[in-house]
């Protein structure tokens, strides 16, 4: 009887021994190690829109801005909004709002900064049919703060006159703007 529970025991033991064996060669290494972070597209787009159109408000009533673009894209990792030939009227409240148009533009997650780039335009009337017009290659507008920048080369027309200059701060609520060096000027003799 000794033998026989022996025999069991034995078995049942070389039995638990080959199952674990079989155990340890089915895990690998690998298994044990950091699973790699999964790669993010930068690029990988979750929603678009054609042709797009949007008009926001001001807690007032007033109308702030009126934007149109013939894509929008958005980025999915970065929460960047892309926009294909943005046109924005900026209105603050006003009847002359400022014309603001590019090629492309990016604007940041919180839509508190837009970078224009490529053919940038800004136009304003003023309300004695005085037009002036803002020209660069690339520029920055924080919409909020009715504000704009840029290091590239500007060139500014109108008030019978034209300057150009490389870098600038417009300051667009109060018509303000700050050339930062290289200015030149050419103006009609009246």
């Amino acid at each position: 009887m000794f033998s026989k529970k022996a025999r069991n025991i034995a078995l049942l033991a070389v039995i638990t021994a080959l199952l674990a064996a079989i155990g340890y060669w089915n895990v690998s290494p690998e298994s044990f190690l950091e699973k790699p972070v999964a790669q993010v597209d930068e690029s990988a787009i979750d929603y678009y829109a054609i042709n797009a159109h949007s008009v926001q408000f001001m807690p007032d009533g007033k109308l702030q801005y009126e934007m149109t673009a013939d894509k929008v894209e958005h980025l999915r990792a970065s929460e960047v909004t892309l926009l294909t030939t943005p046109d924005l009227h900026m209105y603050r409240g006003t009847e002359y709002p400022w014309h603001v148009q590019s090629a492309r533009a990016e604007v940041n997650p919180d839509g508190t900064e837009v970078e224009l780039i490529e053919n940038v335009r800004v136009q304003r009337i003023d309300e004695k049919q005085r037009e002036l017009v803002v020209t660069s290659s690339r520029m920055t507008v924080f919409p909020q703060k009715q504000y704009a920048q840029t290091e590239q080369a500007v060139r500014i027309d109108g008030a019978g006159g034209t300057t150009t200059g490389k870098g600038m701060k417009a300051y667009l609520k109060e018509g303000k703007m700050d050339l930062l060096s290289n200015v030149r000027g050419q103006y009609e003799a009246r």
